[in-house]
């Protein structure tokens, strides 16, 4: 998502850095060009004209104009107003309030709110602490019923019983009190959802907020849709005063025009970026980090944060120690490999790091994932003894290792040699950063 946009604002700026200084006229051009690359990601052209406005005022200051590292100056200026387009500050949503805290999802049918649902439960009960209960109240899709409940069933979340036919708005009120009494303190309300807007749709979500008043309503757009995500999320917000925004499909093809433009037009914070199919991926939006990644500067944060879910100090001090030890060994090297899956995709990682965007441009990404998904076929295929000592690994064991894995002998002796040469480079790493250390504490 946005690489289209990424590269026309890089090609702008590349343009701006040949310039010995900032002018009147190359500013004009550059703000030209920015236009023409927000429409071409579909963001409302209203938001545009004001967006590009702010960003001609602000560079045409004197401090700016007497600048002579123009392009710094200019990046700098759209970096900010894309962060404030977005909202500014990443707005988590508030859950102070007396439990149940009851949450109402709302949506086009096809924008995902049943899988967001479940998303959302996810990163309530790991990230939040909460106890989520999970409400099936879209009674007119059968399949919607069952897949809630089934994906309740894979988070350990209680679900509310719901029948096909049942009135959505009664099953709102029981679940309320359903889960005051067995003390769950989150309501996770799955509505109905139709192919457009209509009347008896937004009538129905209507009463329901009446009757139970809910603390947060939160609208599920696909960010696919592009343009018009922005005029769903405009009616939903005229009828029920939406408390937020969770945007599905922020890691597929969409030009971004959505994310650009629904904070400005409804003034409804998106609170959430669904960034995968799995279960935990879901983030909370943070439009400065998603606006330095727009700029190709990368989001390390982001990085940190991920690489901090899947490891604890405990696993990274026992790994500097067997690295330190030469003990690092293929159990521990496919431990490696699960942690970088569990982190996401290999292309949005390498986008998360500053500078790598350009370097991997053009390569298969998808080759990426399915090389790591051959390494593990590979080391699973191994006895504990193997695994444990690469050196007892002689041509009939790589066979049957080969065969084992659906690969081939040459795959195993390429990821062993792949493996031996990864490990000696982390022992450097790990050397470097213990001497780096050691100054440290000298100085």
């Amino acid at each position: 998502m946005f690489d289209s946009l990424s590269d026309k604002l890089e090609q702008t700026v590349k343009r701006l850095r040949g310039q010995g200084k900032i002018t009147e006229r190359n500013v004009e051009e550059a703000v030209r060009e920015v236009r023409l690359a927000l429409l071409e990601a579909d963001v409302n052209v209203d938001v545009v004209r004001d967006f590009t406005e702010r960003v001609r005022s602000q560079s045409l200051g004197k401090e700016v104009l007497a600048s002579l590292t123009p392009e710094q100056h200019f990046i700098k200026i759209v970096r900010s107003e894309l962060t404030q387009l977005m909202g500014g500050e990443a707005s988590e949503i508030d859950l102070a309030a007396s439990p149940p805290v009851a949450i109402m999802l709302v949506g086009l049918n096809g924008a995902g709110k049943t899988t967001t649902a479940g998303k959302l439960a996810t990163h309530l009960k790991t990230a939040r602490g909460r106890s989520p209960y999970l409400v099936p109240a879209d009674v007119y899709r059968p399949a919607a019923i069952e897949q809630l409940t089934t994906l309740a069933g894979q988070i350990d979340v209680p679900v509310h019983p719901t029948q096909a036919g049942d009135d959505p708005v009664k099953i709102a009120q029981d679940a309320i009190k359903e889960a005051s009494n067995r003390g769950y303190d989150t309501v996770l309300i799955d509505t109905a959802g139709r192919l457009h807007i209509d009347d008896e749709l937004m009538g129905e979500l209507e009463r329901m907020k009446a009757a139970v008043q809910p603390h947060h309503i939160v609208l599920v757009v696909d960010a696919m849709t592009g343009q018009d995500a922005v005029n769903v999320a405009t009616g939903f917000h005229g009828k029920l005063e939406l408390s937020g925004v969770a945007m599905t499909k922020l890691d597929g093809d969409a030009r971004g025009g959505a994310a650009l433009s629904i904070r400005a037009v409804t003034g409804a914070p998106i609170l959430f970026a669904g960034t995968g199919e799995k279960l935990d991926a879901l983030e909370v939006f943070h439009p400065d980090r998603l606006a330095t990644r727009i700029l190709g500067m990368g989001d390390m944060l982001s990085l940190i944060e991920k690489a901090e879910q899947v490891y604890d100090e405990k696993q990274a001090v026992e790994l500097e120690r067997k690295l330190r030890r030469n003990e690092f060994t293929l159990e521990d090297f496919r431990d490696q490999l699960r942690a970088v899956q569990k982190m996401g995709q290999v292309g949005d990682l390498m986008n998360m790091i500053p500078g790598m965007k350009k370097l991997t441009k053009g390569m298969d990404m998808g080759a990426a994932e399915k090389e790591l998904k051959r390494s593990e076929a590979i080391i699973n295929s191994m006895t504990n003894e193997e695994r444990r000592n690469a050196k007892i690994l002689n041509g009939s064991r790589r066979r049957r290792i080969a065969a084992g894995s659906g690969t081939t002998v040459s795959d195993v002796n390429r990821f062993l040699k792949q493996f031996q040469q990864t490990k000696k480079m982390m022992k450097q790493v790990s050397k470097f950063q213990k001497m780096g250390m050691a100054r440290g504490l000298r100085g």
